[in-house]
């Protein structure tokens, strides 16, 4: 058993999936869901081992907000870098502590490993320092993370 997001778009669900897919490194297209005019209506992908579930289902419902975010756990600067770049290209916007949204309104968030250590860490004076400097940032650099908390 499994829990899978579904996400409801207007009628673009096969640029979407190519879309993600284009930007993580094991993206692939798992199913897809021909409609009556020859195009996909909705489908299935998995990317970073996560599998979603898309549907061309109309206007009605196909805004998405920051209540549901999808959370990247990276380990690099690099990766950082390059997943923000793409996920904010062509229309999409930056946000502030590592969240930003994609040309489709789809919100992510894009964090390195390191930066639960230096927020949890037991001195709260360092990790105070540390999410100070976050909270002034759109995409998160950790080099600036590390020097706040090392002071």
């Amino acid at each position: 058993m499994t829990i899978t997001p579904f996400l409801w778009f207007n009628d673009d669900a096969q640029t979407v999936m190519d879309f993600y897919i284009s930007i993580f490194p094991d993206g692939k297209i798992i199913q897809l869901m021909p409609g009556p005019n020859g195009k996909a209506m909705g489908g299935a992908f998995e990317i970073l081992g996560q599998r979603f579930m898309v549907l061309n289902g109309g206007p009605m419902h196909a805004n998405f907000n920051e209540s549901v975010s999808f959370f990247v756990s990276v380990k690099t600067q690099q990766e950082i870098d390059n997943y923000w770049q793409k996920l904010t290209s062509n229309g999409g916007k930056e946000n502030k502590c590592g969240w930003l949204k994609d040309k489709y309104g789809l919100s992510w968030q894009i964090v390195p490993n390191v930066l639960g250590q230096l927020l949890g860490n037991p001195d709260r004076e360092k990790a105070n320092r540390a999410m100070q400097a976050m909270l002034k940032m759109n995409k998160l650099i950790i080099s600036d993370l590390q020097k706040a908390f090392d002071g």
